[in-house]
């Protein structure tokens, strides 16, 4: 290829950058190259230009497992932890009283709880069984002092006495408790029934009290904060309110055995936080059963 038709197919190409160089050329071969008779390709132009934004805020879509760490996943927690403390009370219940709901009467309400709260027919079967064959394990009742002066029963069921009391101490000491002597002295066990309290009012529900054969009725919420009536009787009674109050048309959503406090402790609202905060912790161990406290309810 000679030289003139190199630099035409430069011309073609990049015409401003010869025409910017164009002075460094002899004069013939400017001239030679002026005319260009024949154009292979456009020249070019300055096109507008499209810009692509790769900025994550413009992503489309949704973070769904967003909604499953921060709403399902805690909610899947706590119903796991739910479970497991049902069948430590089934075991508990059959080791004082036998695997036959029909003969034992504190199972079959804590059966009833259990289904109540959804938990599988299979899971419940299991642990009906796995507490007939489980290795021997010791019931124990830790009396405590909370924060504002609360105070505390904390039921446990395990293999290790020594370590349970270690942790248990360990918790309430990290969270403003201690171990006290006596506070059982301020609880009763009694028979609790528990009906959904929409739109009764506070005569209704002593009414259905009395008719009921019930000691006492209280008003207070679940962990939903729906309304709820529960209704205080005798241990030996409890059989006869429930189905006293199923006549009268109440849904009674559980039914057991609890331990009631004699007299109620008030706490101020740092206290109360700190009590929750002490609760909460001791509800989270794994040897913990359940935790009954005095604490007066926030109206």
């Amino acid at each position: 290829m000679t030289g003139t038709a190199v630099l035409r197919a430069l011309r073609i190409l990049c015409p401003r950058t010869l025409a910017s160089t164009s002075g460094r050329f002899p004069a013939p071969v400017q001239s030679v190259l002026s005319p260009a008779p024949c154009v292979l390709y456009p020249p070019c132009r300055n096109y507008p230009i499209r810009t692509m934004q790769l900025c994550s805020a413009l992503c489309a879509g949704h973070n769904k497992w967003s909604k499953v760490k921060h709403i399902k996943g805690p909610k899947d927690e706590a119903r796991g932890r739910m479970f497991m403390k049902f069948g430590m009370m089934i075991r508990i219940a059959v080791k004082e009283g036998g695997s036959n709901p029909d003969m034992n009467l504190n199972l079959a309400h804590i059966l009833e709880q259990c289904r109540a709260k959804n938990m599988p027919k299979a899971s419940i079967e299991a642990a009906i069984k796995s507490a007939e064959k489980a290795k021997p394990a010791s019931q124990h009742m830790f009396e405590a002092r909370g924060p504002g002066g609360c105070l505390l029963l904390i039921e446990i069921l395990t293999d290790n006495t020594s370590r349970s009391h270690q942790e248990i101490k360990r918790l309430l000491i990290k969270n403003g408790g201690m171990l006290s002597d006596g506070a059982r002295h301020n609880f009763n066990r009694r028979g609790m029934v528990q009906v959904p309290g929409h739109n009764i009012s506070t005569e209704r529900a002593l009414e259905l009290a009395i008719e009921a054969g019930a000691e006492d009725v209280q008003e207070m919420e679940d962990e939903e904060e729906q309304p709820l009536l529960q209704f205080i009787c005798d241990m030996t009674e409890l059989k006869k309110v429930r189905a006293s109050l199923e006549e009268l048309g109440m849904q009674v959503i559980s039914a057991g055995l609890e331990f009631v406090p004699r007299t109620v402790s008030s706490l101020d609202q740092d206290q109360l936080d700190a009590a929750s905060v002490l609760i909460e912790a001791l509800n989270d161990c794994v040897d913990v059963v359940r935790v009954w406290d005095n604490i007066h309810p926030v109206s």
